[in-house]
């Protein structure tokens, strides 16, 4: 990590462990992964927790978020000595929420149970859809069937705080099809949904598939119809909306992904893992190997790092902060960055106003339904 900058944290920071092993590739994955490797593995486990044992700091962490790759390939023991690194490391609390994202088809009930006991108090799965052919489409090696046992097992095992993945606007997906997998998540009863539109990546091995199968996706209009309605059922079974494309049962919103929204700082381990504090902002080596000699031989495993201007910090706070449901109280950022942020972006952002894109009151900003939809041209004047 960069050198420490100065000043107090403002807020408890938040701990991000990249985990980049898969026991298979999906079709349509951009992200730092590779198949696992037994002998690497270990050595990685090894390297993470001397990394975090290096940046040790008697700074407050509420969060640790453990990202993939898929970390529930690790086993409950190595779990438990990443967290008792970072414990040792830094000031945790018994309410500090700890995220592990797991695949439906790597756990059981005891393998839950150990994951339980090592210190994981919230599960995301990725479960992406709840039809078995469009699994099949992204690569995925589990079931539908499978996808629903395993949320079941994590409440057998203790979790009472379960996250699922969605993807909506799948290569030849309906409307109809869509909510199929939606009303398959209410019946499955998680406690937060996260709901993300397929993104084709050039790399990506969905592309040549589609291209091969002559798949397609449905006109723009059907994806805008596949998030409201999806968002109108979610409402509907006691969710709540509270940032695009993520819903939560009361008090079960991501307190960790709420830390990138808010613009609040974190800390990262692990190979390609991104951290940022104090307006710093780093990424590591994306390589396993790489980072793992790397921090074998005491060297920083860190790959670029910069640091913003003041102008980039509030374009970036606010770009980030109107995803949220809430928006933007406009005077929390004057008195953080001594900026109007009206006499700065009014001009450009008065014709996303009069389009009924984004509302302007006494308690700030914040996008509508509809300027959800359209947020990255909203959003574009603050990039």
């Amino acid at each position: 990590m960069p050198a420490r900058a100065e000043g107090a944290e403002t807020t408890p920071l938040g701990l991000y462990l990249h985990i980049p092993f898969c026991s298979a590739i999906c079709h349509y994955c951009n992200f730092n992964r590779g198949l696992i490797d037994e002998p690497l593995r270990a050595a990685y486990v090894d390297a993470v927790c001397t990394h975090i044992g290096r940046e040790a700091e008697p700074v407050a962490v509420d969060t640790i978020y453990f990202g993939g790759g898929t970390p529930s390939l690790l086993s409950p023991v190595e779990i438990a000595r990443l967290i008792d690194a970072c414990r040792s490391a830094f000031v945790l609390s018994a309410e500090t929420e700890i995220t592990m994202e797991a695949n439906p088809e790597t756990v059981d009930v005891q393998r839950l149970r150990g994951f339980r006991e090592s210190g994981v108090t919230r599960l995301s799965f990725g479960v992406q859809s709840f039809r078995d052919d469009e699994l099949k489409r992204l690569g995925r090696v589990h079931t539908a069937a499978r996808a629903r046992a395993a949320i079941d097992e994590a409440r057998t095992a203790g979790f009472d705080n379960v996250s699922v993945d969605l993807m909506m606007w799948l290569p030849g997906q309906s409307v109809a099809q869509w909510l199929e997998s939606v009303d398959a998540l209410i019946a499955a009863g998680p406690d937060h949904a996260s709901l993300y539109l397929l993104e084709l990546y050039p790399n990506a091995p969905l592309q040549e598939v589609m291209a091969r199968e002559q798949w397609s996706r449905t006109p723009d209009d059907d994806a805008a119809d596949m998030y409201e309605d999806a968002m109108a059922r979610l409402e509907g079974a006691g969710f709540r909306q509270y940032e695009i494309s993520n819903v939560a049962r009361t008090g079960r919103e991501s307190r960790h992904n709420l830390k990138y929204w808010r613009d609040s700082g974190w800390l990262a381990f692990g190979c390609g893992a991104h951290g940022s504090r104090h307006g710093r902002r780093w990424r590591h080596v994306a390589e396993t190997r790489a980072y793992v000699d790397r921090v074998a031989a005491g060297a920083d495993p860190i790959a670029q790092s910069r640091t913003l201007d003041r102008e980039t910090q509030l374009a970036e706070a606010l770009f980030m902060g109107l995803r949220l449901v809430d928006g933007i109280a406009e005077d929390t950022y004057r008195a953080r960055f001594d900026q109007d942020v009206w006499s700065r972006y009014g001009i450009a952002l008065s014709p996303a106003l009069e389009a009924g894109l984004l509302i302007r009151d006494d308690e700030g900003m914040r996008l509508t339904r509809r300027g959800m939809l359209l947020a990255n041209e909203v959003m574009r004047v603050f990039v």
